[in-house]
């Protein structure tokens, strides 16, 4: 299939399924960016195929490739962002992001722990490789989406959400350590 022709359909299919796709992943994922990950992945594998003529049911291929990419993304229990890391105390359960967002009047004590899951957080992210911390820092605290970083460093969105995932792992198992210590 010549290149033009492949890009006309693909163009024609996410112009004619983008809506309805985001429509089907949303209400089934924790927030929008998932959502649009998701969206990505289904568009990349799509854009992959060599043979797209022959499918002869592009919606209903779509939605099974979608449907398995949501499958995937709770089969594998990755948390990516800041709001996942959550702990539970005798005081009920807290999320460290809660913290790091509350403001001054607070009290001593929530300033001193926000300060050392900054320093922490911080510590964690300069022991990542560059790529790695790049991604992580350009989605998580520049509210870059993960296609936004891979259109940018010319890299595939794979690699990128690669990269991400790697950089959460760390960064969980770090921050693990420190509410470890805090409360011990």
């Amino acid at each position: 299939m010549p290149q033009k022709e492949k890009e006309n359909i693909i163009s024609q299919t996410v112009s004619s399924y983008g809506g309805k796709l985001m429509s089907f992943i949303r209400p089934k994922v924790k927030n929008t960016e998932d959502a649009e990950d998701i969206l990505q992945e289904v568009w990349y594998q799509f854009s992959s195929l060599t043979n797209l003529a022959e499918i002869v049911n592009v919606g209903g291929w779509l939605y099974r490739v979608t449907a398995n990419k949501i499958t995937d993304k709770y089969r594998k229990k990755k948390t990516e962002n800041l709001e996942d890391f959550v702990y539970e105390d005798e005081d009920g359960t807290f999320s460290i992001k809660d913290i790091l967002l509350l403001d001054e009047s607070a009290g001593p004590e929530v300033k001193m722990f926000q300060d050392e899951i900054w320093k922490k957080l911080f510590e964690a992210l300069a022991e990542l490789p560059e790529k790695q911390r790049l991604v992580y820092t350009e989605n998580e605290l520049n509210d870059k989406t993960l296609q936004q970083i891979a259109d940018e460093q010319g890299e595939n969105i794979k690699t990128i959400i690669s990269r991400k995932n790697y950089a959460v792992k760390h960064l969980r198992n770090r921050l693990r350590k420190l509410y470890e210590d805090l409360n011990n």
